[in-house]
């Protein structure tokens, strides 16, 4: 075992994270872990994974339930696709009979990648497999001196490789569990502490001054801009909502009326957005008087996804008559709305409403 490898196991022996998933061996609590930690905060995930567990047992339970059902236990979390990914998968391995023991077999799962299927595997099935992700990518760039920026094709090459070869064969799974941790409490993006970590005497960034300039990064991608209306309509205890599609953001949640435009920097890509958008919802010309009766709630909400920013305004919409609704479109009790699974900004909107 070399030296690196060794000091960073005796470090997570004394300081590694007590998480209730490293007390099992269950592929399928792991699994579900490791699904709902992408791009979540330990803090928030924990939580998370014991509703799952507590409301699905079983990968058999998952994948009985409904996509409403697991959609609403995630509800939060955000990037919504994993849970449907996470339900998708769960039918996979109730129909394979088993859990899948080898990455080849874990990496075929729906939502799995290269990173989860080398975590499941070595912390599962103790597989000698290295995970690389931003924690690893950080500590082996300062550690061993490596420029590369990262989130190149050469980079992931690269940094798998030593990553690789660090690997102890007795404890991939411990071995793996030290980088997150490492990279999360010593070895971190801001103010890492370097007084104190038991690798300072041999890194290379520590030693060049380059601690604050490793990893290198790519170019970031362009964040896109999105603006658009959020219409409640309450109409006699009432309001509408629609199930949104595959293709965009939020697939398989549930949304108020909504007139959606794009932007590009600071100009509009094409047509406008209302300033009122009701006309939208109202084609002829005596449901155009209904537009007086709405009125906005708040204005310019700013909502940040990873590679979007959304605008939204926040309408409220009471007509005295019940309107058409757009295709797609259908009317629930406001009693009842917590039954469906909604994007935060539906949140938002909800708790500004007037009683």
């Amino acid at each position: 075992m070399n030296s690196f490898t060794e000091t960073l196991l005796g470090w997570y022996d004394a300081n590694g994270r007590d998480l209730p998933w490293r007390r099992t061996r269950d592929p399928y609590a792991i699994w579900l872990s490791e699904i709902i930690l992408q791009q979540t905060r330990i803090a928030q995930g924990q939580a998370y994974w014991e509703r799952f567990l507590a409301a699905f047992p079983d990968v058999q339970r998952l994948a009985a339930a409904s996509e409403d059902e697991v959609l609403r236990l995630w509800q939060g979390l955000g990037y919504y696709s994993r849970a449907r990914n996470l339900h998708a998968a769960a039918k996979q391995i109730v129909a394979l009979g088993r859990f899948p023991d080898d990455i080849g077999g874990i990496r075929t799962l729906k939502g799995v990648g290269d990173y989860t299927a080398a975590a499941i595997g070595s912390i599962a099935f103790g597989l000698p497999a290295a995970v690389v992700d931003g924690n690893v990518y950080r500590v082996l760039a300062r550690h061993f001196g490596i420029g590369t920026p990262v989130g190149s094709t050469a980079a992931k090459k690269e940094f798998t490789a030593l990553a690789q070869s660090l690997l102890p064969q007795d404890r991939p799974g411990d071995f793996n569990q030290a980088m997150m941790d490492f990279g999360a409490l010593v070895c971190t993006p801001a103010t890492p502490a370097c007084l104190l970590c038991p690798l300072a005497g041999s890194c290379a960034a520590l030693a060049s001054g380059q601690v604050g300039t490793l990893p290198a990064k790519a170019r970031a991608a362009a964040v896109q801009t999105r603006r658009f209306n959020y219409v409640y309509v309450r109409f006699h205890g009432r309001t509408a909502i629609r199930r949104r599609g595959p293709g965009d953001i939020w697939q398989g949640l549930y949304e108020p009326l909504v007139c959606d435009q794009r932007l590009v920097g600071d100009a509009y890509d094409g047509g406008s957005i209302p300033r009122n958008p009701l006309g939208r919802f109202a084609p002829t010309a005596s449901d155009q008087r209904l537009v007086g009766d709405a009125y906005e709630l708040r204005t310019g909400v700013k909502h940040q996804l990873t590679h979007r920013t959304l605008l939204v305004d926040f309408w409220l919409w009471e007509p005295d008559r019940e309107p058409d609704l757009p295709e797609g479109y259908f009317w629930v009790e406001e009693a009842e709305l917590d039954r469906y699974a909604k994007p935060r900004l539906f949140e938002l909107l909800l708790e500004s409403l007037p009683d």
